[in-house]
């Protein structure tokens, strides 16, 4: 069973171009399954069933998985199938009648505005690395990027003088995003600054990747997520604070003050507008604010 799963993850990876992330994702979400199977005498994936799947999923809620965490799973392995079935390796498809657990929308945790400029004041400007934090965190911001596509940022993908990178998203999809005036001012400061001495100090020559660690060497997502992490204790945010944080408060700040939904799409990479849409929530002050100025009896 298990060289199927590796077939599978080859056609993820030559035919269909999915990030490393997303077909490590897939693996692990496979192999959870495939152990599920083992433990129950199954040798063969032509003698699954329907009732099988089934029953990995509620042992899956068993262990305490969240409904989106089982949801995404069954996506995995509905996925498999079908490229099993393609392949002429099953001749039936026994996810085509299961399906997905409900899911409640998570509206995603956003900062607001005050917070976002006591984060981006952190870092200290006046040293090295805070030099290239500060601009890390205004690009960030300013873009709506992914930590994964902000750390393979080469120097050729921005042009300061237009105001735009370029980013390579998910299935190696290129799309062009505006900087703001602040994003640029940062990133100019640091590749005047900071980059020419974290490239000295290690002494390394030809590393074109724009963000660069204290080595001198491309920087880590794991190093990046710690970075957020820090400068939100420092300006003592109290919210859960997840990778794509500035992210989610990039695309509600915008909505908040206007953009159109496809705008916003377009910037974050977003294969389908429903993704997007959830950004589109409103905080209560804003709603009882618009209730009372065009509600006729407000």
């Amino acid at each position: 069973m298990r060289k199927f799963v590796q077939m599978f993850l080859d056609y993820l990876l030559v035919e269909r171009g999915l990030t490393q992330n997303t077909i490590s994702s897939y693996e692990k979400d496979l192999n959870f399954y495939i152990d599920f199977l083992e433990s129950k005498g199954i040798d063969s994936l032509s003698k699954t069933t329907k009732q099988q799947i089934i029953d990995f999923m509620l042992a899956q809620k068993d262990k305490g998985l969240s409904s989106n965490s089982i949801a995404r799973r069954l996506v995995a392995i509905k996925v498999f199938y079908r490229f099993l079935v393609r392949e002429g390796i099953l001749n039936n498809d026994p996810t085509s009648l299961v399906d997905s657990p409900k899911l409640w929308k998570r509206i995603p945790e956003v900062l607001s505005y005050s917070e976002i400029e006591s984060l981006l004041n952190q870092p200290n400007i006046k040293d090295i690395q805070g030099i290239r934090d500060k601009a890390i965190l205004e690009t960030l911001y300013a873009t709506g990027m992914r930590v994964s596509e902000l750390v393979n940022l080469r120097l050729d993908n921005v042009n300061l003088e237009v105001g735009f990178l370029r980013c390579m998203g998910k299935a190696n999809k290129e799309r062009i995003i505006p900087l703001g005036a602040k994003a640029i001012a940062s990133i100019d400061r640091y590749l005047k600054i900071s980059r020419p001495r974290l490239l000295n100090s290690a002494k390394i020559n030809g590393v074109d990747f724009l963000f660069l660690n204290r080595f001198g060497k491309k920087l880590s997502r794991q190093s990046l997520w710690k970075l957020i992490k820090k400068y939100a204790r420092k300006a003592r945010i109290k919210k859960p604070i997840r990778p794509h944080i500035l992210r989610h408060s990039f695309a509600t700040h915008l909505l908040e003050r206007g953009a159109d939904l496809r705008s916003v799409q377009e910037m974050l990479g977003h294969a389908d507008i429903s993704t997007t849409q959830i950004y589109t929530h409103m905080n209560k002050d804003r709603l009882k604010l618009i209730h009372k100025q065009f509600h006729p009896r407000a």
